[in-house]
């Protein structure tokens, strides 16, 4: 009888371990380039050019 424990062929622990790493490297990538971006300073949009209450004061003065 078995004793419940899977273990695996040690060409398929290669394959996953090769598999997990590969992943790991990915995300290690995705991550730092989502901490570049984040270190970037923010480029101002064309609507934060407006003045902020544009258009109020015609409203207002009736």
């Amino acid at each position: 009888m078995t004793d419940g424990t899977d273990k695996a062929a040690p060409g398929r622990r290669d394959t996953k371990q090769d598999r997990l790493a590969s992943a790991l490297r990915e995300n290690l990538k995705r991550r730092k380039a989502q901490a570049r971006e984040r270190s970037k300073p923010a480029e101002p949009s064309h609507h934060d050019e407006a003045a902020p209450h544009q258009g109020i004061a015609e409203k207002t003065g009736d």
